[in-house]
């Protein structure tokens, strides 16, 4: 099972949340990339853009922060944050 969990947050407060579960057996980069875009269809977002800093930061600890220079639209929100809590 692999699980994705992404959070919007806006003053060091928790807006919203949702946890993604994959059960397929596609590889980990086409599964984080679907649960984004489920993540963001949910919270109504535009997808963001993977920066070079972002994906380092992902590789590294699982976990990601997408700010405001990351999305196309604005945001009304400090930054969605993704994070792998269960992989198989």
């Amino acid at each position: 099972m692999f699980r994705l969990w992404g959070k919007t947050w806006k003053s060091n407060r928790l807006l919203s949340d949702t946890v993604i579960c994959d059960d397929s057996e596609d590889t980990r980069t086409h599964k984080v990339l679907r649960a984004l875009e489920q993540i963001c269809y949910e919270f109504d977002l535009s997808k963001p853009i993977w920066l070079d800093s972002s994906i380092e930061e992902f590789r590294r600890h699982a976990k990601v922060r997408f700010y405001q220079d990351s999305f196309i639209d604005s945001i009304d929100f400090d930054y969605l944050e993704i994070e792998v809590i269960e992989e198989d």
